[in-house]
């Protein structure tokens, strides 16, 4: 069985496209903890670099920021 460190992807994220640093699976979400594979990850900050699972965290991040 892979270590699940070694399927995190570390990721550049820029305006509506991300480009890949290290290969894997999936990023972990910044506000919930979640991994979010790769394949569905739609939301994230470019200001911040971190990714969300979805539109909620993303918005609860938001809200985060001064």
């Amino acid at each position: 069985m892979a270590d699940p460190a070694s399927e995190q992807a570390l990721l550049h994220y820029g305006d509506g496209e991300f480009a890949i640093i290290r290969p894997g699976r999936s990023v972990i979400c910044a506000v919930s903890g979640k991994p979010v594979p790769l394949e569905t990850l739609r939301y994230w900050s470019t200001r911040l670099q971190e990714a969300y699972a979805g539109p909620a965290e993303a918005f609860q991040r938001l809200g985060q920021i001064p």
